[in-house]
């Protein structure tokens, strides 16, 4: 086996892929909060769907779009390997400073991350999957000069349903506690770790885990209380 692969192979390696892709989603969710608060528009879905037509017709956007997917795949699976590595060795699941102060969400990563899955496989299917497969409604656009997928439509039933709306509030919940303890965890295991510097990472590490998921949370709530 190269070097390589016995890197990759090795718990040290493991956990930097794991840092390396989970700083990639972390910095996914800002972008991806940022276009979708375009919902919050009261326009009819003009904003978001004139949005989601340059999103899904960027050549650009749609190499990270795939590189994504892949992302997403890789910190899930190296995020199950190192809770069942670190299991077997008698740890509290995934974490990078194994000690009897480490904070109780470190110990539910791995549950929070397998709810998480299951939200973004959800979240494909009633958003992702009806525009790959053509299946959305056309509308007309002013500054178009063809229709364009009305990916509001979508958005807005589901988000009528007060039951989508706790799913995804309590979804958010969730990912705000998964945030917590893996922002500054990606950076630990990248060895940036300094008492000059990690409480300020720490802090925004907090605040970004605080922001990003309300922000992602206001989306359902306005759109269901604003109908």
């Amino acid at each position: 086996m190269s070097w390589a692969g016995k890197f990759i192979g090795s718990s040290i390696g493991q956990k930097i892929i794991m840092s390396l892709s989970g700083l990639f989603l972390i910095i996914f969710l800002l972008i991806h909060l940022i276009g979708n608060l375009q919902l919050l528009k009261s326009d009819g879905g003009i904003a978001f769907n004139s949005y989601g037509y340059f999103m899904t017709h960027n050549p650009l956007i749609k190499i990270v779009s795939y590189t994504l997917y892949i992302t997403i795949l890789i910190h899930a699976i190296q995020g199950t390997k190192l809770f069942f590595r670190n299991r077997s060795a008698k740890g509290t699941g995934y974490a990078v400073a194994t000690n009897t102060g480490q904070h109780w969400a470190s110990r539910y990563m791995m549950h929070f991350g397998a709810i998480i899955f299951v939200f973004i496989l959800i979240h494909l299917y009633q958003f992702w999957l009806q525009m790959k497969m053509g299946t959305l409604e056309m509308v007309t656009v002013a500054g178009m000069d063809h229709p364009i997928a009305d990916l509001y439509k979508p958005c807005y039933e589901v988000f009528g349903n007060i039951g989508f709306v706790l799913f995804y509030v309590i979804s958010m919940a969730i990912l705000a506690f998964h945030l917590a303890h893996g922002f500054s965890s990606a950076f630990q295991s990248l060895g940036i770790n300094h008492k000059k510097y990690t409480p300020l990472i720490k802090f925004i590490g907090l605040i970004y885990s605080i922001l990003i998921p309300i922000g992602f949370a206001l989306i359902p709530i306005w759109m269901f209380l604003n109908r």
